[in-house]
């Protein structure tokens, strides 16, 4: 039976409505990391929760790092409710659309990677032991890629909401059942 699913990283965007002058920002918002020459957006921290907003000079802003959708919608508030403090003119209420849920869970036993390669069909699986340690596997519904690992450890990433990680884990853990391989 697969085991707890937990979530790492939710990477959610949004955008404020207009463009801003990042150099500007940087100078009064506190704790705020701007340099260009490294990267082209604006690094500012939430601590709780712990997040992290990218903010680009067009307004769009990515929050990564959240383990909750529910944190990307406070650290963001927060982020929005800063630049409102600094004389930023924030929309009143920005959409915000999640881009990828990155979620890890354990089957509780060890795989064979190399006969679930074989198993699962070559044609949804990637499997290099040479290049990387991990199986990849391409799920259509939900549509996910699945990183299996020879400990019995999965990483889910793609997802848009919390339930294609559950989805995903029961979806292989059924499979490999069926090929007696778990």
């Amino acid at each position: 039976m697969a085991k707890l699913i937990k979530i790492e990283n939710v990477v959610a965007s949004t955008a404020i409505g207009q463009e801003i002058n990042l150099r500007s920002v940087a100078l009064v918002l506190e704790g705020a990391n701007y340099d260009p020459e490294q990267f082209p957006g604006l690094v500012y921290r939430t601590k709780n929760p712990k997040a992290a907003a990218l903010i680009f000079r067009s307004g769009k802003i990515v929050c990564t790092g959240a383990k909750s959708i529910e944190d990307v919608e406070k650290s963001l508030q927060k982020v929005f409710r800063k630049m409102r403090e600094i004389g930023i003119d924030v929309i009143e209420k920005p959409q915000v659309t999640v881009q990828n849920i990155v979620a890890s869970a354990d089957l509780g036993s060890e795989l064979n990677l190399n006969a679930i390669a074989i198993g699962l069909g070559l044609e949804n699986i990637e499997y290099e032991p040479e290049q990387f340690p991990g199986l990849v596997y391409r799920l259509s519904e939900p549509k996910v890629v699945v990183l299996l690992f020879g400990s019995g450890k999965l990483v889910v990433t793609g997802g848009k909401k919390p339930a294609d990680a559950e989805v995903a884990v029961e979806k292989i853990a059924k499979e490999l059942r069926g090929l007696g391989l778990l």
